[in-house]
C-alpha cells in the first residue's frame, strides 16, 4: 500500500516521477487568472486563523469573500448555513469543514486542503474531526507569528512569478500602483480586465453601472458606441498598469451581428428600463465583444472566455446570500457555431486576439479544440488555447480529459497550463496537483510506447506546460 500523499503522490510510473521531480516540481508559477485581492498583497495581510484563509467572511458591503468550493462541500455534509457563511465561531466552522473533508474521499478538495496543510504548515497528518483542535492551534500560531506566512510570504514560499488578478474596468487600480512601487517584491502583480457588467445589459444594475463607467472613463455614455469607446479608454488605462489579459464570464457565446445604430437602440431601451428580447441582448453583447476583441488584438492582450455555467440556480439562497456563494452548476450551451462565427468575423481583418476558451461542460472540449484549430496563426505557438479544466472540472479526471482532448486534436506541448481561479492565497498547491497529473499522463504514454523516451523533447514539453509556455504566451 502506498503512503498517503508522499513525495510521489499521483505519480504512478517511473517516467512520471522523473519528469515531475526533475523538471516540473520546482519551476516558478504563472497564476494568470485568479480572484485574490491586490490590496491584501500590498498590505501584506496576516491572517488570524486558517478559517479566515479557507472560509472567509463578509465584506463591508455585505457580500461574501471566501472559497465557495469549501462552502458547497460543507453544505453537502449537512452543515447549517450559520456554520458555513454565517456568524458562527471560526473554530466551529473549521471543525465543520474537517468533518466534511473526512467524508470526501475522491474529491480534489480533500487533496487540496491536505496539500496546503503539508506545504505551508508542515502538517502531514490528514485533517479529521478528531485532530481539528490540534491542527487549529498549530496553524493559528504559525499564521500569527511565522514571518513566511503573511500574504507576501505565502506567495514567495509558493515560488510565484506572476499573478493576474481580476479587476473591473471602473477600478482605480490604486493597489496595483502601490505594488508597482514596492522594491524587491519578488513577483509581478498585474490587473486583468473583466468587463462583464458592461457586457451583461440584461442584468439588474446595468444602468447604474454605466454611470460608474462614464465617470471612470471621463466621458458621457449615451449609446452602445460610447460604451465601446469608454471600455477602450479603460483598456488603455489597464495596459499602462501592466495588463496582460482580459476575462469574460458568459452564460454562452453570443453572435448576432447588427449595425451600431441597432445596438444603440438596444442600449437606449435598456437604460430606460424596458425589457429586452434575447435577440436584442445578443445584438448588444456581440457588438461590445467584437469591439473589445479588436482592442485586445491591437494591444496584445489575451482574451479569456469562460462559459457554460448556470449561476444562482437556488433562488431562495440567492436572495439570502447573493452571488458567488456556491449555488452554481454546469450548463449545456449549444453555441459552437456562434463561437466559430465570432472568431471568423475577427479573423477576416486580422483582428483576432490570442484567446483562451474555457467551458464548464466537459463534452465541449473536442468541439472547442477543433474550432480553435481553425484559427491558429504564426503569432505565437498555440495562439488559440483550450483552457485548463475549470471549476467543477478542476479534478484529476477533468484535467486528464482536457489534456487528452488537446493532445489528440491539437498540440499539448503548447498548452499554457494551470491557473488557480482562486480567492485563497494558499491555493497555489493546485499548480503542484496539476503538474503531477500532467507528468503522470505524459509518463504513462511514454511507458506504453506511445511516445519515445526522448529526454530533450520530454523536458521541453513538461517545462513548457508547467511554466515556460505561459511566460511566452502572456509576454511576461
Amino acid at each position: 500500500m502506498k503512503s498517503f500523499m508522499d513525495k510521489d503522490f499521483m505519480l504512478y510510473n517511473d517516467t512520471a516521477k522523473h519528469l515531475f521531480h526533475d523538471y516540473a516540481e520546482n519551476l516558478p508559477i504563472v497564476d494568470y487568472h485568479c480572484h485574490i485581492s491586490p490590496k491584501e498583497i500590498y498590505e501584506d495581510r496576516r491572517y488570524n486563523n486558517i478559517a479566515e484563509v479557507w472560509l472567509g467572511g463578509r465584506n463591508a458591503d455585505g457580500t461574501y469573500f471566501g472559497d465557495h468550493y469549501k462552502w458547497r462541500l460543507m453544505r453537502s455534509n449537512g452543515t447549517s448555513e450559520d456554520h458555513v457563511t454565517g456568524s458562527a465561531d471560526p473554530f466551529v466552522k473549521f471543525t465543520e469543514l474537517a468533518k466534511a473533508l473526512e467524508m470526501s474521499i475522491g474529491n480534489p478538495m480533500y487533496h487540496w486542503c491536505n496539500l496546503e496543510l503539508k506545504k505551508y504548515f508542515g502538517i502531514n497528518e490528514p485533517l479529521t474531526e478528531d485532530n481539528a483542535k490540534e491542527i487549529w492551534d498549530k496553524t493559528t500560531d504559525m499564521l500569527q507569528h511565522d514571518p513566511d506566512l503573511t500574504v507576501r510570504g505565502i506567495i514567495r514560499k509558493s515560488n510565484v512569478a506572476f499573478i493576474g488578478t481580476t479587476d473591473d474596468p471602473v477600478d482605480s487600480l490604486v493597489w496595483h500602483e502601490k505594488l508597482a512601487e514596492v522594491k524587491d517584491l519578488g513577483f509581478k502583480v498585474c490587473p486583468s480586465f473583466r468587463p462583464d457588467k458592461a457586457v451583461n445589459i440584461q442584468r439588474p444594475g446595468y444602468a447604474e453601472y454605466i454611470g460608474q463607467l462614464s465617470k471612470a472613463a471621463g466621458m458621457e455614455i449615451q449609446s452602445a458606441e460610447d460604451v465601446c469607446t469608454a471600455l477602450n479608454r479603460r483598456i488603455d488605462f489597464f495596459k499602462a498598469h501592466g495588463c496582460k489579459a482580459s476575462d469574460h464570464g458568459l452564460d454562452y457565446v453570443p453572435f448576432e451581428p447588427c449595425t451600431m445604430e441597432e445596438a444603440d437602440r438596444v442600449f437606449r431601451k435598456a437604460m430606460s428600463g424596458e425589457a429586452l428580447t434575447k435577440k436584442e441582448i445578443d445584438e448588444y453583447q456581440t457588438t461590445v465583444l467584437l469591439s473589445l476583441a479588436r482592442k485586445y488584438h491591437k494591444e496584445n492582450i489575451v482574451m479569456e472566455i469562460h462559459y457554460s455555467c448556470s449561476r444562482n440556480v437556488n433562488r431562495r439562497m440567492f436572495r439570502l446570500e447573493g452571488p458567488d456563494t456556491g449555488f452554481d452548476m454546469i450548463a449545456k450551451s449549444l453555441c459552437y457555431q456562434q463561437l466559430a462565427d465570432f472568431f471568423s468575423a475577427l479573423d477576416e481583418n486580422n483582428e483576432l486576439p490570442k484567446c483562451i476558451v474555457f467551458s464548464l461542460d466537459q463534452s465541449d472540449f473536442d468541439q472547442i479544440t477543433t474550432c480553435l484549430g481553425c484559427f491558429q496563426s504564426d503569432e505565437v505557438p498555440g495562439k488559440m488555447q483550450l483552457g485548463a479544466a475549470w471549476w467543477f472540472l478542476d479534478t484529476r479526471d477533468g484535467m486528464e480529459e482536457q489534456m487528452k482532448s488537446l493532445a489528440r486534436l491539437g498540440i499539448l506541448g503548447n498548452f499554457v497550463g494551470m491557473l488557480t481561479d482562486s480567492r485563497s492565497f494558499l491555493s497555489y498547491t493546485r499548480h503542484d496537483y496539476f503538474r503531477r497529473i500532467a507528468c503522470n499522463l505524459i509518463g504513462q504514454w511514454v511507458e506504453n510506447g506511445e511516445y519515445p523516451d526522448n529526454e530533450a523533447s520530454l523536458k521541453k514539453i513538461v517545462e513548457g506546460i508547467s511554466y515556460k509556455n505561459a511566460v511566452r504566451y502572456f509576454g511576461i
